[in-house]
């Protein structure tokens, strides 16, 4: 189980003015917080909560189904290319940065156990998407595009690029290279993949793109690449149980949740960093800035007041960020809160020689970079409390499936928990879809023709 460490929020660590009291403050709140775990709980098998994502890891069915296709194109492609944006591409990245070996692509196929590499195009720079059509061989591609709707402009219009380059080098055969993931029913990609004969896998209903990740959204991408999927959602199934305990004390999910909630609220630190110190988890942070962002920013409470509310996710990296960050954070606006990630048991070690003893560089010597990774970590989070800085500390024993699991689902509860606290709705996002909203209109889909009138008179001012 992942260790959680928030004693550097105390006020009796960093001050009543920047600290909280916790045993006041969690049996202040450990009522409500019961009833919003149990409401949580209560209500994820209802349509419409939008809470089925706490039920993902259950799915058993999705599992096997994943797993044998896994199986029955194994060995047939070199590449996997997924196109998604936002939480159909976040997710995986990060999942796959973690658990795969570091530089997996540029691995050769026996150090890579005969298993494809993996790209992800989760933006529409052309150079970025030309570039790599230059470097993929798309006869030996396959390719997993990930949009529930099937309308998410950036990922369709990937798509058709990639559609009409496969198509022109295989003929009929392009379909065996297709692999897509949207909605059981409806939409556009589920329309064309009905007509092409695609391979399909299901985004479920009432599971936001954020909180995809344990669906076929994230699951086929990692099967493909051979992660054990089993022992990810082993981990979900876990930290589940465990964060079903309505009592604050044991509930780590709750407490951060609360803690960020007062800090913001009570103390003025509605910034918060996510600070791996581990390259393997660097993408975790990028996952987490669009979970908190497009989760709690929101302009109105669910009594229809407008609040304008929501802290602000920043990502970094230990020890990198050390020497681009840290001085705002020790000296700038107190009005941040850092969680760190550690990790104690690395999947190698690496001794640092003997040599340049008698310079100022010596005392380095014969100790290892785990031992400085995690001196760097510890002497950051002391520095940053000496500055009465908060910082909470979530510790992974090692990185592999079971713990990754464990550490993005507990994340997913303690965003749907602060969301509770807030009183607003976490899981919709308005703001994101008036631009898709703009773009539709710009690029002129039928049905935005007013709308693009509206637009080109607001550009012209």
């Amino acid at each position: 189980m992942l260790e959680f460490n928030c004693k550097n929020v105390s006020a009796s660590i960093i001050g009543e003015e920047q600290g909280l009291d916790l045993e006041k403050e969690f049996n202040q709140y450990n009522d409500k917080i019961a009833k919003i775990i149990n409401e949580l709980n209560s209500k994820k098998d209802k349509p419409g909560q939008w809470l089925q994502w706490m039920n993902l890891g259950y799915n058993e069915e999705t599992v096997w189904l994943v797993k044998e296709y896994a199986a029955m194109v194994q060995d047939r492609f070199e590449n996997i290319l997924v196109l998604g944006i936002g939480g159909s591409a976040l997710g995986g990245i990060a999942v796959c940065e973690a658990l795969l070996k570091p530089y997996w692509n540029l691995l050769n196929q026996e150090q890579r156990e005969n298993l494809p590499r993996i790209f992800f195009l989760d933006n529409i720079d052309p150079d970025q998407i030309n570039g790599l059509l230059e470097v993929l061989d798309l006869k030996k591609t396959l390719v997993n595009v990930i949009t529930k709707s099937g309308s998410t402009a950036e990922t369709m219009s990937q798509f058709m690029i990639l559609r009409n380059k496969l198509e022109q080098e295989l003929g009929d055969d392009y379909r065996k290279h297709i692999v897509a993931t949207t909605d059981q029913n409806a939409g556009i990609l589920r329309q064309i993949s009905n007509e092409e004969g695609y391979k399909t896998f299901v985004v479920p209903d009432d599971v936001g793109g954020r909180f995809s990740v344990f669906s076929a959204v994230g699951l086929l991408p990692f099967a493909l690449v051979g992660i054990d999927i089993e022992e990810l959602m082993q981990g979900v199934k876990d930290m589940d149980l465990a964060l079903k305990n309505t009592d604050i004390h044991h509930n780590i999910a709750a407490q951060n949740a609360l803690i960020h909630y007062l800090m913001d609220t009570q103390k003025g630190k509605n910034i918060s960093v996510m600070m791996p110190y581990s390259s393997r988890l660097k993408y975790i942070s990028d996952w987490y800035v669009q979970l908190w962002a497009e989760s709690l920013g929101k302009s109105h409470d669910l009594d229809g007041n407008k609040v304008n509310i929501g802290p602000t996710p920043v990502k970094a990296v230990g020890a990198t960020d050390q020497h681009s960050q840290i001085q705002l954070y020790n000296e700038g606006p107190n009005n941040k809160i850092i969680n760190f990630i550690r990790v104690k048991e690395f999947d190698t070690t690496l001794e640092i020689p003997r040599i340049f003893e008698f310079t100022g560089a010596g005392y380095l010597g014969g100790k290892t970079i785990n031992e400085l990774i995690n001196a760097e970590a510890d002497a950051t989070k002391v520095a940053l409390t000496d500055y009465q800085r908060p910082n909470v500390t979530i510790t992974l024993e090692k990185i592999n499936p079971y713990n990754i699991g464990q550490l993005l689902y507990m994340l997913e509860v303690q965003t749907a928990i602060a969301g509770e606290l807030y009183n607003i709705n976490t899981f919709n996002q308005p703001g994101v879809e008036q631009a898709k909203n703009y773009t539709y209109a710009l690029m002129g889909r039928a049905g935005y023709e007013e709308s693009a009138a509206t637009l080109q008179e607001k550009m012209a001012r």
